[in-house]
């Protein structure tokens, strides 16, 4: 596969879709498969677990977990089970969850980086087989480890990715991730600053690592008979996005009127009917930077350029035509 490729399997898939599209990646020479876990839909890693044991070669990924709701014992010892299941394919991409939901449930987004830098640390001593003390202000831990009681225990090797989007928490990833799983409907221009913010958390590093992986999600719809019926695929995805995590709207050049006459149509949470109603405030163009959609050839260059401008995995997310979208993709892939 000329482009390396990943795809992205979350709650908007049923469970017979999401096992289809793994095992389709990992025989048609994918990188990685990743499980999302956002919404109060669907948990991430059961289905990661059913599809580790149903691929023999690619990455299994979480796109991402949060640090809000596990303990960091328990996601440390949750993705040692993981690598267990399949020794040197688990991947831990974590983030930050997000707001109103994290309030939502009692889990108000405060100090996002400086937690995630805790939970990272204690995450890290744990995969190195470490008894961990630590005593922070959202992480504590008291000389506790792996339990060897039924089998021995040896350092696992976890890659660790950041789910980030501010400049922030991108700085952080390049100082201590293994890499930056980067969010949905982001342009390819803003991999410009994502780069120098990545760039200068590597200076800062004490490990003699001089860069890191960068993968993306990218938001798919083929339909070569009408293209426009997959730009509206796309475009009813971006307007859900807007209306219920606001946040990425500076991040893709969206201005904050847009958002608020999204979120007076769509409500919360936003249902499908509501989406629809809303989804005529939202021009082409704009979906058109933000997703790869139209036809084939369209949504192949849109990764292409994704590739291009820094992301070294483009993730595929099927929206729309499921089938076709993921099907046509990978013909393509094989040139």
């Amino acid at each position: 596969m000329k482009l390396p490729l990943g795809i992205h399997v979350g709650e908007r898939l049923s469970l017979e879709q999401t096992y289809w599209q793994a095992e389709l990646a990992d025989q048609n020479g994918f990188e990685s498969v990743w499980v999302a876990e956002g919404r109060l839909a669907r948990d991430g890693i059961v289905p990661a677990a059913v599809i580790a044991s149903k691929t023999r070669n690619v990455k299994i990924g979480t796109g991402v977990v949060n640090n809000k709701s596990r303990n960091a014992a328990l996601m440390a010892v949750t993705f040692k089970t993981l690598d267990e299941l399949a020794p040197g394919r688990a991947v831990l991409g974590i983030g930050a969850w997000w707001e109103p939901l994290a309030t939502k449930v009692g889990q108000p987004l405060r100090k996002p980086v400086a937690s995630m830098r805790e939970y990272i640390t204690v995450l890290q001593s744990f995969f190195r087989n470490e008894v961990v003390s630590f005593e922070g202000e959202s992480v504590q831990m008291r000389e506790v480890r792996f339990d060897s009681m039924y089998r021995e225990n040896k350092p696992v090797d976890i890659p660790i990715y950041i789910g980030a989007v501010g400049p922030r928490m991108l700085e952080l990833a390049g100082e201590i991730s293994d890499g930056v799983h980067m969010d949905f409907l982001l342009p390819p221009s803003y991999l410009t600053g994502a780069k120098e913010a990545i760039n200068r958390g590597i200076a800062k590093r004490t490990d003699g690592k001089d860069s890191i992986d960068l993968t993306q999600i990218v938001a798919c719809s083929v339909n070569d008979d009408d293209p426009q019926e997959a730009i509206d695929a796309c475009k009813a995805f971006l307007t859900l996005y807007l209306a219920q995590q606001p946040h990425i709207a500076e991040h893709c050049g969206v201005e904050r009127e847009l958002v608020d006459r999204i979120q007076e149509v769509a409500g919360w949470p936003a249902t499908p009917e509501a989406v629809k109603k809303a989804m005529p405030l939202v021009p082409n163009s704009l979906v058109q930077n933000v997703t790869a959609c139209g036809s084939t050839d369209e949504v192949f260059a849109k990764l292409t350029e994704y590739h291009e401008a820094g992301v070294r995995c483009p993730i595929i997310s099927t929206l729309g035509d499921k089938e076709q979208t993921l099907t046509r993709l990978v013909q393509a892939a094989k040139g």
